[in-house]
């Protein structure tokens, strides 16, 4: 039987091992390549879900803008494109393919976000191919934290009803909303991996 001042000890070790753990420090690289502003508006929607729910540093780069050092910086990256042709876009592939080989990626995090022009344009076959590069690096992939966002986000800006016919890039807040949910689950989860849970 435990005495009240060994269990009242063990209650506040406790509850500094799962405060700790709980607000582990941990690096989020959201880094994205946009043309018409569609992708740049969801990668702040994912960098702020991140931000939200990291105790650590989350970096929101460009492609051109993300330097040799940012990826073994970061404990997680969650990498964006604008669909093209049912393809990723170019400069993306071009980042993806120089990514630092030999144990660089391992055991990191990774997670995909995908703008395109319509329902059926090929928003899942992109994210998977950014997840299939990522599982090439060794990292750990994953989705968003339901099954409507099952490999990351994605939104539709062309086709009705989420046609954007404003003068500035509009993204439907549904979609804005997934893409905090995948910010937040990545950097909750690097934080869970970091701290051993």
């Amino acid at each position: 039987m435990m005495g009240r001042t060994t269990m009242g000890i063990f209650l506040s070790a406790l509850f500094v091992c799962l405060h700790s753990a709980s607000v582990l420090a941990q690096n989020v690289l959201v880094v994205y390549y946009s043309e018409g502003g569609h992708t740049q508006a969801m990668a702040e929607a994912v960098a702020r879900g991140a931000r939200a729910a990291s105790d650590g540093e989350v970096r929101l780069l460009s492609v051109d803008e993300t330097s040799a050092d940012d990826l073994p910086w970061a404990d997680a990256v969650i990498v964006g494109t604008p669909v093209y042709a049912a393809n990723v876009a170019a400069p993306v592939q071009e980042f993806l393919s120089h990514w630092p080989w030999e144990g660089g990626m391992k055991d990191k995090i990774g997670a995909a976000f995908v703008t395109g022009g319509g329902i059926s344009a090929g928003e899942e076959l992109v994210q998977l191919n950014i997840l299939h590069s990522m599982l090439i690096y060794n990292m750990i992939v994953v989705g968003g934290p339901t099954w409507t966002e099952a490999f990351g986000a994605s939104t539709v800006t062309l086709e009705e009803p989420f046609t954007d016919t404003r003068e500035e890039p509009w993204i439907d807040p549904r979609f804005l909303a997934k893409g905090v949910a995948l910010g937040e689950r990545v950097a909750q989860l690097a934080a869970r991996l970091e701290g051993g849970d």
